[in-house]
C-alpha cells in the first residue's frame, strides 16, 4: 500500500480529483459509498458512509488503501476486506480527522493489514 496516508500511484487517483459519491468496494462486496475526502498531503483518506451494512455507520479509510479509483463507474475499490474495514478503530466524530492520536491509531491498523 505504500504510505498509508497517500493515493498510490498506480490507484488510477489523479490529483485534485474529488471521488465524494462514488461508491466503495472490497474482494467481499459493496462497503458504502464516499462522504468526504480529504486531500491534505499526509492526512488523505476517505470517510466511507456504510449505511449498506446493518447499524450502518461511517468508517475512515487511509488513502493508502485505495487499490483502483474507477472514474468511468465512480467507484473505489479497496485493499481491505469488509471484515477488516469493519474491525478499524471506530470512527464517531469529524473532529477525529484532526486527532493526531487518532489518525496515527487508523494509520497502524491499516499498515498493519499489509504485513
Amino acid at each position: 500500500m505504500g504510505d498509508v496516508w497517500a493515493f498510490g500511484r498506480d490507484s488510477g487517483f489523479a490529483a485534485g480529483q474529488v471521488v465524494v459519491g462514488f461508491g466503495v468496494e472490497s474482494d467481499g462486496g459493496v462497503i458504502g459509498h464516499v462522504e468526504r475526502q480529504e486531500n491534505e498531503p499526509g492526512k488523505q483518506h476517505l470517510v466511507v458512509d456504510t449505511g449498506v451494512w446493518k447499524f450502518g455507520r461511517s468508517v475512515l479509510i487511509p488513502a493508502g488503501a485505495v487499490a483502483v479509483v474507477d472514474s468511468e463507474r465512480r467507484t473505489v475499490k479497496v485493499a481491505a476486506s469488509r471484515d477488516e474495514i469493519k474491525a478499524a478503530p471506530l470512527f464517531t466524530t469529524d473532529s477525529e480527522t484532526t486527532d493526531q492520536n487518532y489518525l496515527a491509531e487508523v494509520g497502524a491498523y491499516y499498515a498493519s493489514l499489509r504485513s
